[in-house]
């Protein structure tokens, strides 16, 4: 290999992983590598494994066997201390938008700024209407999350996750308590961000999304993970309407 030439480690390596609830095994066999700029789905029924794999990206649960590595950090071995520094490089999108009630949009994104060392408010302010404008959220920053839609409140959310230019996004259903629409529109700007060169990994049971927006995807089914192609195994809401489409 010429000198001259780097090795580029994928930001996240997960191979043969298993993660369980004491002997529970809940998935295992979760092997998939995630670059810069990645779009990657996670689908499944609820229960099958999707928010575990995102919670040991994350941290918030250890996995039990194989070979995981995130942004540098062998998660079999990472230190407690060392979580928080590993968070700080992830933006964390959830279904329940995780909003502080009691502060407007722009003082939740400034609480941010200002915990992870941002102290100068002109550079803070600065940055905040930059990603207000790119999550179509100008005039909304003196909201307070009460006064939004759930698709606003989502996009609150997506603002917060990238205010500090994480290098991976985590949406865990995203958009499970959106409509269709706001559910496209926030798959859209998620899809927008990658296109950018921010990696993102989006966990879905909604195959019109999948099929909406072509990506790798990988099913959790049955303790199991695999990668599929589209189209994608129904979704529960989509079987609801198979069914009433045969009793007509």
């Amino acid at each position: 290999m010429d000198a001259s030439e780097e090795i580029k480690a994928p930001l996240l390596s997960y191979e043969k992983v298993r993660i369980s609830h004491g002997n529970y095994t809940v998935i295992d066999g979760v092997t998939f590598t995630i670059d810069s700029g990645d779009f990657v789905f996670l689908t499944g029924s609820t229960g099958t494994g999707k928010s575990s794999i995102m919670r040991t990206i994350y941290g918030d649960m250890k996995i039990s066997d194989g070979k995981a590595s995130v942004l540098g950090y062998n998660l079999r071995e990472i230190k407690k201390k060392q979580i928080p520094e590993l968070r700080r490089q992830l933006g964390i999108i959830f279904q329940d938008y995780k909003l502080l009630g009691n502060k407007t949009v722009r003082q939740n994104l400034y609480f941010c700024l200002k915990a992870t060392g941002q102290k100068d408010r002109k550079k803070a302010d600065e940055r905040i209407d930059e990603i207000l404008s790119a999550v179509a959220l100008e005039g909304k920053d003196d909201k307070l999350p009460s006064e939004l839609s759930g698709g606003e409140q989502q996009r609150a959310a997506i603002a917060r996750a990238i205010i500090n230019k994480p290098k991976i996004i985590l949406a865990d259903e995203p958009t499970g308590n959106l409509d269709f629409t706001s559910a496209m529109n926030i798959t859209s700007l998620l899809k927008r961000l990658s296109d950018e060169g921010t990696a993102v990994i989006m966990s879905t049971h909604s195959s019109e999304i999948i099929n909406n927006f072509k990506a790798r995807t990988y099913l959790c089914k049955d303790h199991s993970f695999e990668e599929i192609t589209s189209p994608c195994v129904p979704s529960e809401s989509d079987n609801q309407t198979e069914d009433r489409k045969e009793d007509q």
